[in-house]
């Protein structure tokens, strides 16, 4: 049975306040409410105490006092978590957005970050060099939670997941102890870190491998909803054969009002986002086949990075109502295509919208035990997402994804891209683990035997 904050002495808290360099927020703080909003405002929890760290003393300061004190613990980094994991009701949150700097080394391109960053400011920094570290879809994702959960998004087929170019970590465990973690030190709790989550610690800082990019080509293509099956079939064909500079994740949307057409307002489509690093040259030769299928709208052409990681960054700002369910596929047969016409054809909100990334190329080279991420051999990760800004339709977004991924599992390769999962149970964290599950156990034991760090995709010791 854990701790309620509100039994722990008040002059136990001032000692604990009178360690942080950092702010120790309480509920009958002004700025509390304000504190606790994550991403999804369909999230409502509150915390006895959050303890706003600014270095790695007050990391191991707030360890200790959470294990001290037997209470609950969630770990914020960047507050993306779907399913809220970065929040608990009446315990601890130790929140890291104090802990923020982002260090390139031009000399071999790796870049030191803080645990509290976000992708956007990390972006920033890469791009005045040339440089980008594979990452997501949204740039104000938080670079620890989508790091540790894995890391998928437009640069993953030619340059891997976000996992593949983690070189190196700095953590706080259980006991309050600091350790490094990479390729030579405490070699299993890095294997760990590389996609378990934050099931063993604390991470405030990681180093990456970055890699050439600067400007690409980029942006989505459009198709009636009533074409889902048809371009679905041919893009399972295309994208799996096509160079791994050609990145492009399949979507059935709704056009919102701007910056699109208007003619296309309100209206649904297929949809894909394209992103390609190579020679611009042979671009067009490598495009032809997507022109080929006369898209309704197609806005590709060169641009920074930078913008294409913020291209949706204002269509989902923070504080909107989400649901998210997910899984990956082996294959995109005629049964799976009929059910995305289906639901394609009945999206709930302007907002809400299905995802099929593809983890072909470089990130399917790795090996299915090189790191916890399971499905290296999948072809997609899909996710559908519940999306709008009144909470009012939270039972209709949430039901449309539910359905959604009922009608469409029996097809699936089992499991699910964890950073996509929400609360869903120990059955379905273990299919997601998969032969890798056993092992992420024994590290569990060995670092967290008590289970401290629990508000997460949970791996039970």
């Amino acid at each position: 049975m854990k701790m309620s904050v509100k039994n722990i002495a008040p002059n136990i808290i001032q000692a604990f306040k009178s360690q942080l360099k950092g702010s120790l927020i309480v509920p009958s703080d002004a700025n509390y409410n304000e504190t606790r909003e994550v991403y999804n405002a369909m999230i409502d929890k509150r915390p006895g105490i959050i303890a706003t760290c600014e270095n790695v003393d007050d990391v191991i300061a707030a360890v200790n006092f959470g294990r001290d004190n037997n209470l609950l613990v969630a770990i914020r980094g960047g507050g993306h978590n779907g399913a809220g994991l970065g929040l608990c009701n009446d315990g601890l949150v130790i929140d890291l957005s104090g802990i923020k700097y982002v260090d390139v080394d031009t000399s071999n391109n790796t870049v030191k970050v803080g645990g509290g960053n976000i992708w956007n400011e990390v972006d920033k920094a890469t791009h005045e060099f040339g440089l980008a570290i594979p990452s997501g879809m949204i740039s104000t994702t938080g670079v620890a939670g989508l790091t540790l959960g894995g890391g998928v998004g437009y640069l993953t087929r030619k340059y891997g997941l976000t996992i593949d170019n983690l070189l190196e970590a700095e953590m706080v465990l259980a006991d309050g102890s600091f350790v490094t973690v990479n390729a030579i030190k405490n070699t299993d709790l890095f294997w760990a870190i590389r996609g378990g989550g934050g099931n063993f610690g604390v991470v405030i800082s990681f180093k990456f491998q970055a890699h050439p990019v600067k400007m690409l080509m980029g942006g989505p293509t459009l198709w009636p909803i009533e074409r889902v099956e048809e371009i679905m079939a041919w893009y399972d064909k295309f994208i799996n054969e096509a160079p791994e500079d050609l990145n492009g994740f399949i979507t059935t949307m709704v056009i919102p009002e701007s910056p699109f057409p208007e003619h296309l307002h309100d209206k649904k489509f297929c949809g894909i986002v394209w992103c390609y690093l190579g020679d611009a040259e042979k671009f067009e030769a490598i495009f032809k086949p997507v022109l080929d299928l006369n898209p309704v709208f197609a806005h590709v052409g060169e641009m920074p990075y930078t913008a294409l990681q913020t291209m949706f960054d204002g269509f989902f700002p923070k504080g909107l109502q989400w649901y998210w369910r997910a899984d990956f596929f082996n294959e995109l047969g005629p049964e799976v295509r009929a059910q995305h016409l289906k639901f394609g054809s009945v999206i709930p909100t302007a907002l809400s919208q299905m995802h099929l990334y593809p983890i072909s190329g470089a990130a399917s080279r790795v090996g299915a035990e090189e790191t916890p991420w399971a499905y290296r051999d999948a072809k997609y990760a899909g996710v559908y997402l519940g999306v709008d800004p009144d909470p009012a339709n939270a039972t209709k977004i949430t039901n449309w994804c539910k359905s959604y991924y009922e009608a469409l599992h029996p097809y699936s390769a089992g499991g699910a891209y964890s950073n996509f999962m929400m609360e869903e149970g120990q059955d379905r964290i273990k299919a997601s683990y998969k032969h890798n599950y056993d092992r992420l156990v024994k590290i569990k034991k060995a670092y967290d035997p008590e289970n401290l760090f629990r508000v997460n995709q949970n791996i039970k010791a």
